[in-house]
């Protein structure tokens, strides 16, 4: 009798045993920056972090890009230190999405990164890249001959030039580029993480496109930029025409993301033309989507 009730009680215990916590997951994005090239003192340009087991990974370079990161870091994401700033890419060559790229290459240098930083990017970034280092030569050179210390390598750059299929991989990640329509850009890139635990999926700039949703097709984390359709009829008609050529509309993303069908939606780079966060996810809502979403500000971490 006695041994019978103490099964019977083991097997109580068990039952309402509070459930099993799932394990952290090893991949985190940090939207650092979510403006646009309007000057919005409340948003930095548009950068993303994807970071797997305290390695990161940035996607594109906008102003303000390691400063953010360094708030980042401030928060308790130890990967987005400064001198660990050692790999980004590069989505198009739009000014706000690369003036933060000289800040990239030489501020975590003067911070002690000692690795080149590792730029990926499309047809035209190598050129990029050799104008910022040589507008930055003086300074290289009195850093390091002069009296300020500093290592020699911290400061210079790896290029690769991208293509659609694979950009990169490691042993964490792997890293596809994907070409997205964007006004009159002949290369603009998404790019899509694939991780050991999550898939990433980053738009960059683009009109509405199917590209985005055949890259996510189900992955975790969908990050896509989007304007607020009902303001576009109040914009001048020729911003009018470029809008509707090189970004998407929420009841345009709307169908996008239910095609791509990803566990989680995270609205960046918005133009929001005065209305707000609430009035992109309404329209959003409007327009079909029923899957989880939210609007990002600056160091949202998801």
């Amino acid at each position: 009798m006695k041994a019978g009730f103490l099964v019977a009680l083991a097997l109580v215990l068990v039952a309402t045993a509070a459930p099993a916590q799932a394990p952290p997951s090893r991949t985190k994005v940090v939207v650092l920056g979510t403006g646009t090239p309007n000057a919005d003192p409340d948003r930095s340009g548009p950068a993303v972090a994807v970071v797997v087991d305290g390695k990161a990974y940035l996607v594109d370079a906008g102003p303000g890009v390691v400063r953010r990161a360094a708030a980042a870091e401030q928060a308790g994401i130890s990967a987005l230190a400064a001198s660990r700033l050692e790999r980004v890419f590069i989505t198009h060559l739009h000014s706000d999405h690369t003036v933060g790229l000289p800040d990239l290459v030489f501020t975590p240098w003067v911070l002690d990164r000692t690795r080149p930083l590792q730029i990926v990017g499309p047809p035209g970034i190598k050129e990029m890249v050799a104008h910022i280092q040589a507008a930055w030569s003086e300074d290289v050179h009195n850093r390091i001959d002069g009296l300020e210390p500093a290592n020699e390598t911290g400061y210079k750059t790896v290029v690769t030039v991208a293509a659609p299929g694979v950009v990169y991989r490691d042993e964490l990640v792997t890293v596809k580029a994907f070409a997205v329509p964007h006004g009159d850009w002949r290369f603009a890139f998404g790019y899509r993480f694939e991780t050991p635990d999550r898939v990433v999926v980053i738009s960059g700039d683009t009109r509405a496109s199917d590209a985005v949703a055949d890259a996510c097709n189900g992955c975790d984390v969908m990050v896509h930029e989007v304007y607020n359709g009902e303001r576009f009829g109040k914009r001048p008609s020729a911003w009018q025409r470029y809008h509707a050529r090189a970004h998407t509309a929420a009841r345009e993303l709307a169908v996008i993301a239910t095609k791509g069908r990803p566990a989680l939606l995270v609205l960046y780079h918005q133009l929001l033309w005065g209305s707000t966060d609430d009035d992109l996810l309404r329209e959003l809502r409007a327009g079909g989507y029923a899957g989880r979403v939210v609007s990002a500000r600056d160091l949202g971490v998801y």
